[in-house]
């Protein structure tokens, strides 16, 4: 049943240059994930499932793909007047793009008015994790709060890696909200962890509307909602945090249920991958009664062939799309995004390769990312050589290879 009371909004402008060369030619929430998905698959689910059910995606950067993405697979029922809508910057306020995320809302307050509702979700579009805002949502009218502000439980040496909310004792309302402390202090129940932002947030609607409105006569504001928006609210006595230790989701164990990932750089990207195919993954793609939501390519069944000495198409411990043909080839631990074809004797290990990538005979891909459209030529090696495979494509710090979109990979 959809909430009529609320509004949800999901900032889908991030150019995403951490997860560069594949974000080249699209927009991070865009850039797929799990054979099937793309990135912003995740928040809009979540959203979805829990029946909100009108949803403005704010973009800016490289927004076609994700464009595309949206009008395709997000086709709720206007009958209802439900919606999943992609609103690029338009420039309603001026000449200019939007300068942050507080900006992007306020260039868009005209959805705002439009929809008048009482309350409004604003969920980030780039991160891999299941919740149900619903439960945001209730603590937010309970305490009669202006923003809430979704906080992960993380230890204590990586909060200079976030923004960490600090809350006056056992009190839930927010007491200082500071962007990547170097002196963090820990809960009150756990002083090894701090709360980090997840950047979902709940706000009671006139207080947004008049956070944003103020922030943008502020000429030495950035504009963003974390840097300046909730410190505004905080200092004001308006914020409190939901933690999201307190998460239910029907069918989740409590494994997954704790999962939040920010797969913003190309390890982080790859090692989100890798947990998938673990035999027991901290994320559950198969929870049907929470499901990640998309709109798979309507392709034939996977297939394997060959059962030849020497000469075997065969996937271990992997994720196979549909579409893919293992013919004669080795896949072991990997990830194959649809239409992805491994030709005989070609050994694919510990690797995430993307919609429609060709892999010749006798090639060895390794530890790498491939995304779309590349052709990987007969008898060619990647991820074997670290000096040759730093010479022709970007290497992450942990040794990852990566090969952009539409290339051709010579042996």
């Amino acid at each position: 049943m959809a909430d009529s009371r609320v509004f949800a909004m999901v900032l889908a402008g991030g150019e995403g240059k951490r997860l560069a060369p594949l974000t080249a030619d699209r927009a991070k929430p865009a850039v797929p994930f799990g054979g099937n998905y793309r990135l912003i698959d995740f928040s809009l689910s979540n959203l979805v499932n829990a029946g909100q059910l009108k949803i403005a995606v704010l973009t800016q950067y490289k927004s076609e793909s994700l464009g595309r993405h949206i009008a395709t697979t997000w086709r709720l029922s206007p009958l209802l007047g439900n919606y999943v809508t992609p609103v690029p910057a338009q420039m309603r306020r001026g000449p200019s793009w939007f300068a942050g995320s507080a900006d992007a809302i306020y260039q868009n307050l005209n959805l705002i008015h439009d929809e008048n509702p009482h309350y409004i979700c604003v969920f980030g579009a780039d991160h891999v994790f299941r919740m149900d805002p619903r439960q945001m949502l209730e603590q937010h009218i309970a305490l009669g709060a202006g923003v809430t502000v979704a906080g992960i439980r993380v230890p204590l040496g990586e909060a200079n890696q976030f923004g960490v909310i600090e809350t006056d004792g056992e009190s839930r309302t927010i007491g200082a909200f500071r962007e990547k402390p170097k002196d963090p202090v820990g809960l009150s129940d756990s002083p090894g962890e701090v709360l980090a932002s997840m950047g979902n947030y709940v706000f009671t609607a006139d207080v947004l509307v008049d956070a944003v409105t103020r922030d943008a006569a502020d000429p030495s504001s950035a504009h963003d909602i974390g840097g300046n928006i909730i410190p505004d609210l905080v200092a004001r006595g308006q914020a409190c945090v939901w933690d999201f230790v307190n998460s239910t989701v029907p069918g989740a164990s409590e494994r997954d249920l704790r999962y939040w990932r920010d797969v913003g750089t190309l390890d982080a990207y790859y090692d989100a991958h890798m947990d998938l195919i673990s035999v027991d993954p901290s994320f559950n793609l198969y929870n049907s009664e929470w499901p990640i939501l998309t709109w798979p390519e309507q392709l034939p069944p996977a297939k394997f062939v060959f059962e030849e000495d020497g000469r075997v198409g065969a996937a271990m411990n992997s994720m196979v799309c549909a579409g893919v043909v293992v013919s004669g080839g080795t896949v072991r631990r990997s990830i194959l995004s649809p239409g992805v074809h491994v030709h005989s004797h070609a050994l694919v290990e510990g690797c995430v390769v993307l919609h429609d990538t060709d892999v010749g005979r006798g090639a060895t891909l390794r530890n790498t990312i491939v995304d779309k459209d590349v052709r990987i030529e007969p008898g060619a090696r990647v991820g074997v050589d670290p000096e040759t495979d730093k010479a022709r494509f970007p290497v992450s710090p942990n040794g990852v290879v990566v090969i952009k979109k539409g290339t051709v990979v010579e042996a």
